[in-house]
């Protein structure tokens, strides 16, 4: 899978070391940054409840829909592959003979089979399912228009600051894999200061830590008297200042400030107060404490949590049949013994943080979505791979076709939304797009769809230009 690696707007993370928060002053730079990040104007949004959220499973190259949750046992051979449908404990619904865990709590989930789109490129898809849009480019994944987790933010947070400190959206991601335009995750007209605070590394390393949480008692009290000091000053700053930019530039350092002393942000990223025991139900991989985390989070008051499953096992030896995402080609690997390596790890994951969720009585509140940016090519092709040299199977890019699950939210589940043809090709009924999808993310999330920020030229762009909830998983008027 092709990458752009791009420096871009300063992170989160940038930020939030203590020497970048330049407490003291402001420079121009910084004022031209922060007028950037207030072009979205004021908002005329309704108040936003402050009680859901959202887990985001993301599965970057494009999971195989025919080996996962739309499996075609009737089909040719060269269609339907090597992996038998299992039964699930719902009536009617069979998924891969390697996912059994999922099957057992299918009652707990929902699969949609029918979200298509027509971008086939990596660059195109990402940008075109995470930001709700047509992108100006059908490659790259530098966005012309800003992603959901920009959008989320800025929502969440014009009239409010971070709630006990908690950042409202987090993305986590491989080290190396988490800069903000890796998978269309940029701002655009939104401004650097609308981007999520990122994790990166893998959390079921032992050696693994969240950057730039917590500061020793003598650096917080330096802190305290650097605050102190910068508003003292800018007492003084706002009487001449008629933009806004310094009361707004006071709340982004305000939340810095209350990320590194907040005993509660710390705890709810440290994976090392959970028990063993459930740690291991997750998987001692990257996917299963990614879930734990994106658990934790949401628990502790987060909003909306980005996790994207690439390798299970960064890091460690990796089979030379067997890809480091979901880019399953068949230059890349033998789908099908890459299955067999990283399936495992998916269903455990997946699994446990659907049961956790249920458990926990988060379900209600808390809606969770796996998905890549497309499905694979219906029928199979063969190709020499790049690392093994050996003629083996794959399948390619497909984006007229594609399977996803969604869990919790208070949504009626067990069921089976949309269907493809005999052969996986095309949606035959309830054809939805990904703005369907995020139409009712953000009906859950409370954020009102069709309201406008402005972009780089002042017009006002609509937060979806078009889509609407799936009715299927809204909540149920019982619940």
């Amino acid at each position: 899978m092709k990458t752009n690696f791009c420096p871009g707007p300063i992170s989160r993370r940038s930020f939030l070391q203590f020497g970048g928060l330049s407490m003291v002053g402001m420079s121009l730079a910084d004022s031209l940054k922060l007028k950037a990040a207030l072009a979205g104007g004021p908002s005329s949004q309704a108040p936003i409840p402050s009680d859901t959220s959202v887990i985001f499973i993301w599965l970057p190259g494009g999971p195989p829909h025919m080996e996962t949750y739309d499996m075609k046992p009737d089909a040719p051979l060269e269609y339907r592959g090597i992996f038998q449908p299992i039964k699930t404990n719902v009536s009617g619904m069979e998924i891969c003979e390697l996912l059994p865990l999922q099957a057992k709590i299918a009652d707990k989930f929902n699969i949609i089979r029918s979200v298509s789109h027509e971008f086939a490129d990596h660059g195109g898809g990402h940008k075109r399912f995470l930001t709700g849009r047509v992108p100006a480019t059908p490659v790259g994944t530098v966005n012309d228009a800003p992603a959901v987790t920009s959008i989320i933010f800025k929502c969440l947070t014009e009239n409010g600051g971070f709630k006990d400190g908690m950042p409202p959206v987090v993305f986590g991601a491989d080290a190396g894999r988490a800069g903000i335009d890796t998978f269309a995750n940029g701002p655009a007209y939104l401004g650097s200061a609308n981007t999520p605070f990122v994790v990166s590394g893998d959390p079921s390393d032992k050696g693994f830590k969240v950057q730039n949480l917590g500061i020793s008692r003598e650096m917080e009290t330096r802190l305290e008297d650097r605050m102190a000091l910068r508003q003292g000053l800018d007492h003084f700053r706002r009487d001449i200042d008629q933009s806004g930019v310094l009361q707004a530039m006071d709340s982004f350092n305000q939340n810095a400030y209350q990320m590194l002393t907040s005993a509660k942000v710390r705890d709810a990223f440290d994976l090392g107060q959970e028990p063993l025991r459930v740690r291991e139900r997750y998987g001692m991989h990257a996917y299963g404490q990614r879930g734990l985390m994106a658990r934790r989070l949401v628990e502790a008051g987060c909003r909306f949590v980005e996790m994207v499953w690439e390798n299970p096992f960064p890091g460690k030896p990796q089979p030379t049949d067997c890809v480091y995402n979901w880019d399953s080609h068949a230059v890349n690997c033998n789908i099908f013994n890459d299955a067999r390596w990283r399936f495992p790890a998916y269903d455990q994951a997946v699994s446990a943080l659907i049961e956790d969720l249920y458990a926990r009585g988060l379900d209600k509140k808390t809606l969770l979505v796996v998905t890549g940016e497309f499905g694979r090519t219906p029928k199979i092709s063969t190709a020499v791979g790049t690392a093994n040299k050996v003629s083996q199977p794959g399948r390619d890019h497909w984006p007229k076709a594609m399977s996803m699950i969604v869990s919790g939210g208070g949504m009626r589940t067990g069921q089976i939304i949309g269907a493809t043809n005999s052969r996986g090709e095309y949606p035959v009924e309830r054809p939805l797009s990904p703005n369907d999808l995020w139409a009712t993310v953000y009906q859950h999330l409370g954020i009102d769809h069709t309201h406008s920020f402005l972009d780089h030229q002042g017009r006002p762009m609509p937060i979806l230009p078009f889509g609407d909830a799936i009715e299927e998983l809204l909540p149920s008027r019982s619940s």
